[in-house]
């Protein structure tokens, strides 16, 4: 594949000078495509010949030519072209290439289409105008792009590789749209791994599905493994992508192995889903990482309000991250369990984020709460840093499935494969590690419980109850206590304060009022009203408010600040500087985990863990919320005691001995 790969490349050589390296990827991407529907053509142009010449609809056509090409191993071309013209025929007429080249990319069946979005006629014509189409023509056709010598999988490699040398030369996010093979195996496993029997049987039918499809590479490795637990099994793949250009590629890709090109489709999933109303067996992602949905909001936000089944329901995460958007979109397209029990199952890569932000009620701890009460999470995975071409961050792939087997129920499996990769021998972008295929076996061996006891590769894997991950964040408060004294500093406060500060004669008479200290503030109110009133100051009741919230400071000897009005008149006030929030585990005790164990549960860990130390202390329990977090790295741990202090000292030793013979060097 590198070797391929860099041949296909190389013909950057002939358009270096007329071209920015920017512009090598328009150029070099259709030209691939082109090539390697010629050679799926090829043996099959007689047979397109009889059927164009024999029947005018589209459809009558693509359905007698499937009949004509079909094998055991091809479902047959479900695309043709009218025109005669090969990329060796157009050279032989050189005065007229780029007019035989359009009239070949124009002869293609309605269905292919994808060389509208590579704008192919006029990277034509431009190429013909800088005087570098017959050379580039020439390089193309010398390629072998044919099934016989390059597979769908290594082709979709292909395509994807291209476009990572593109992006990166570019400078455009390189290795966006570019999923690594071994994460994307890796996924396609741990998806199928507990429906391997049902999709061996006869007459297997599955869909697939990617909403963000890029260049379809998830869709065929899927389609392939599938293949490979039945022969005769039958699939049918979806896709959707934002992308121009690697949506021609997919569509094209899915094109030459006999799917309905029909089922992918352009545009931003987060802004319209294509296949609203559909569901599928499996669904697939790897979205970008760490993109915004500023361009979005307006749509995603409307969807949310309308709550119900809509996809955003259950919460909205940060703007700046529209990961956990996908998170939900993805749980939305899960077919529904029918009536034997079988339901849909996805697989989904994420960043860390996901697992941790937003503290309880926020969006993304409402999302991770509608993932964990509905039972949808499964598994999540670690894997090593440096996985994937674009970053070097922490990834997680996360399964779900809403049709869970009987003993995985009401559980998450939480899976460290951190230390399972293996460094490559030439790291490509940022991806310098990668997971080999018996460390992938014993990854899925992990997740479906299979592992032996000899086995030579352990994975780390620790189950929890869905509400191991749920707790409560208490407020906790404490008394208002505050002495009020008019001392220089606090005047200063006074008027320094933007509404405060320009009342007419209010600073002089505060000056005028006297240093006595006052703990209690009913009587600092009354005798400084009567003191302004004196001095011809009058205050609105917020301004009043805002006055001994200015001179007062805490003071533990102080009264308490009690309300005066309203349903709690007579009780404490809170003290905000000294508020402060408490996450109480569901469980906590050995509580039911239960959202109904919430009183008693908390009660409890506020009379152990907070009253012995701040006496004063209550609870508002008007403002206690849910929330929902899933710590990984803490979870797996390991506490490493530092060394003892002696071979510190004899390390600190050696090296001031080092030093000091390397000192006398010097000065020798």
């Amino acid at each position: 594949m590198s070797v391929l790969s860099n041949f296909v490349w190389s013909v950057a050589d002939t358009l270096r000078g007329p071209y920015s390296e920017a512009e090598y990827g328009s150029v070099i991407l259709p030209f691939t495509v082109l090539r390697r529907l010629e050679c799926v053509m090829a043996p099959h142009r007689e047979a397109m010949a009889e059927v164009v010449s024999a029947y005018k609809g589209e459809q009558q056509r693509r359905t007698h030519l499937k009949l004509k090409t079909r094998t055991a191993e091809s479902a047959g071309l479900s695309f043709w072209t009218t025109s005669d013209y090969t990329l060796k025929k157009a050279l032989q007429d050189p005065d007229n290439l780029a007019a035989n080249l359009i009239d070949y990319v124009g002869g293609f069946s309605a269905n292919l289409d994808v060389f509208k979005s590579f704008d192919f006629e006029n990277v034509i014509r431009t190429l013909d105008a800088r005087d570098r189409l017959a050379q580039v023509v020439r390089h193309f056709e010398k390629i072998d792009l044919s099934p016989d010598a390059v597979s769908n999988a290594d082709m979709g490699d292909l395509f994807e590789n291209l476009i990572y040398r593109f992006a990166e030369s570019a400078n455009d996010g390189a290795g966006q749209f570019y999923t690594p093979r071994d994460v994307v195996r890796l996924l396609v496993d741990l998806v199928y791994a507990e429906d391997t029997e049902a999709l061996r049987g006869r007459g297997t039918v599955r869909s697939i599905y990617d909403p963000t499809v890029g260049t379809g590479g998830m869709l065929t490795v899927a389609d392939e493994h599938l293949r490979d637990f039945n022969p005769d099994a039958s699939t049918a793949l979806f896709g959707q992508e934002i992308n121009p250009r690697t949506y021609a590629i997919c569509k094209a890709d899915l094109l030459i192995t006999g799917q309905d090109p029909s089922n992918v489709r352009q545009g931003d999933t987060l802004l319209v889903d294509r296949f609203e109303g559909r569901r599928f067996d499996y669904v697939l992602s790897n979205p970008p990482f760490g993109t915004d949905w500023k361009a979005v909001e307006k749509k995603v936000k409307e969807e949310h309000a309308r709550g119900g089944q809509g996809r955003f329901a259950p919460g909205l995460p940060a703007v700046g991250d529209a990961a956990m958007l996908f998170l939900l979109h993805v749980a939305s397209k899960m077919r529904d369990v029918d009536e034997t029990g079988r339901g849909g199952k996805a697989g989904i890569v994420l960043n860390g984020s996901p697992l941790f932000n937003g503290g309880a009620g926020s969006g993304p701890s409402e999302i991770r709460g509608h993932m964990l009460e509905n039972d949808l999470l499964e598994a999540i995975v670690a894997l090593p840093n440096d996985m994937f071409y674009n970053t070097g961050i922490s990834t997680y792939l996360w399964i779900l499935s809403n049709a869970k087997p009987t003993e995985r129920k009401g559980t998450v499996q939480l899976i460290d494969a951190t230390g399972l990769g293996s460094k490559l021998r030439k790291t490509i972008g940022s991806k310098r590690v990668e997971i080999e295929d018996k460390k992938r076996t014993a990854i899925v061996r992990a997740f479906t419980g299979d592992e032996a006891a000899d086995d030579e590769i352990r994975v780390p894997v620790k189950v929890f109850a869905n509400r191991d991950f749920a707790y409560w964040t208490v407020t906790v408060e404490r008394p208002l206590q505050l002495r009020f004294e008019c001392t220089p500093e606090r005047i200063s406060e006074v008027a320094d304060d933007k509404k405060l500060g320009p009342i007419d004669r209010l600073i002089d008479a505060l000056k005028a009022f006297g240093d006595e200290a006052y703990l209690n503030r009913e009587k600092f109110n009354h005798a400084l009203g009567k003191h302004l009133k004196d001095h011809g100051v009058r205050l609105t009741a917020a301004q009043s408010k805002s006055l001994w919230q200015a001179i007062g400071v805490h003071d533990e000897t102080a009264d308490i600040c009690r309300a005066s009005s309203g349903k709690n008149k007579g009780e404490p006030e809170p003290n905000p500087a000294l508020r402060d929030t408490e996450n109480v585990p569901f469980g906590w005790g050995g509580y039911p985990k239960t959202h109904d164990a919430l009183t008693e549960t908390v009660q409890a860990y506020f009379e152990a863990e907070v009253k012995p130390h701040v006496d004063d202390a209550w609870i508002d329990w008007d403002k206690t919320k849910t929330g929902y977090e899933i710590p990984f790295t803490r979870h797996f741990y390991n506490y490493e005691p530092p060394r003892p202090l002696k071979e510190i000292d004899a390390d600190l030793e050696r090296v001031i001995g080092e030093i000091m013979e390397l000192l006398r060097q010097v000065e020798a």
